[in-house]
């Protein structure tokens, strides 16, 4: 694995490919109060490129193009949250969304388990540790363990969708995952519109 920090955007230069995996960082759950602070990025080839977001005042142009480019999809797992971060920071709309918890949660009915540490272990039998996940992503210099944690939210991602992806086929509800996907960007304007915990289709 190998990392790349850079300060409040991407580098011009840098090729994704057509897929993009995409994770947040942030300082706490409620994106009214707590600012973003770290986006990672990889195209699964083993490299991960860390933006850290030190001045939100700063647009991060590069960045911002690539979320809102609809040609390149963009992998997260728990995309709900981080979609409505990004959408609430940069007042944007990401665009060609996949979500390997869906994904999980439409295939793997047999279990309960679909975090990304579940993902990495049943499927890939990756074990991961979650132990900076409550650390401070707001500080001004991220420890080389926090660097290494967020790398590796998104090292597996394109593996993991892989696998989802087979068994989405196997189980005939690949039509029913893209309709999902899709109405993330719906689903986290209903968050942050103020619906976040009540389900307006229930009775």
């Amino acid at each position: 694995m190998k990392i790349k920090l850079h300060k409040n955007d991407l580098p011009k230069n840098i090729n994704f490919g057509k897929s993009v995996a995409i994770d947040t960082e942030a300082m706490g759950l409620n994106h009214s109060r707590d600012r973003l602070c770290l986006v990672q990025l990889s195209s699964g080839n083993g490299v991960c490129h860390l933006v850290q977001i030190q001045n939100i005042e700063i647009k991060p142009k590069n960045l911002i193009k690539l979320l809102k480019n609809k040609k390149i999809l963009k992998i997260f797992h728990y995309a709900r949250f981080d979609i409505g971060i990004l959408k609430h920071t940069f007042n944007i709309n990401v665009e060609n969304i996949y979500c390997t918890k869906i994904a999980s949660k439409l295939t793997r009915t047999f279990t309960d388990k679909h975090g990304y540490k579940d993902l990495c272990k049943d499927l890939l039998n990756k074990e991961i540790s979650k132990s900076q996940q409550t650390s401070d992503w707001g500080s001004n210099k991220l420890t080389l363990a926090q660097q290494k944690y967020a790398s590796i939210d998104v090292l597996y991602l394109h593996q993991i969708k892989d696998k989802l992806d087979k068994m989405l086929i196997r189980e005939n509800r690949v039509k029913l995952a893209n309709a999902c996907f899709d109405f993330i960007k719906i689903r986290t304007d209903l968050d942050l519109s103020g619906w976040l915990e009540q389900d307006i289709f229930k009775h």
